[in-house]
């Protein structure tokens, strides 16, 4: 029977195995970066519709003082961040899926 060379086989399942990863890990992390992005996306967007019907609550209550402009300022803005925030990550969603 003759001898094998074990530290020359274990260097090609190491090498074979690396390269296995090499394909198989960007082709699972390509859609998990998309879908994380998506998710994101919708979490936020989720939020910031909450904002808008927490908004709408507050111009029916509106009295014209200045805690009341500040509410309505400070919904304003969230809503404009969460949703810029929410449709950016949707965008890069798609852009991370289409490269």
């Amino acid at each position: 029977m003759p001898k094998r060379n074990i530290y020359r086989e274990g260097a090609r399942v190491y090498e074979n195995g690396r390269r296995f990863l090499g394909f198989v890990v960007p082709a699972v992390l390509k859609p998990a970066r998309t879908l994380w992005h998506e998710l994101l996306g919708f979490v936020f967007i989720l939020m910031a519709s909450a904002f808008v019907f927490s908004g709408f609550r507050a111009v029916r209550q509106f009295d014209g003082s200045a805690g009341a402009v500040l509410r309505l300022a400070m919904l304003a803005i969230g809503v404009c961040l969460l949703g810029g925030y929410g449709i950016s990550s949707f965008l890069r969603a798609r852009k991370i899926s289409r490269s």
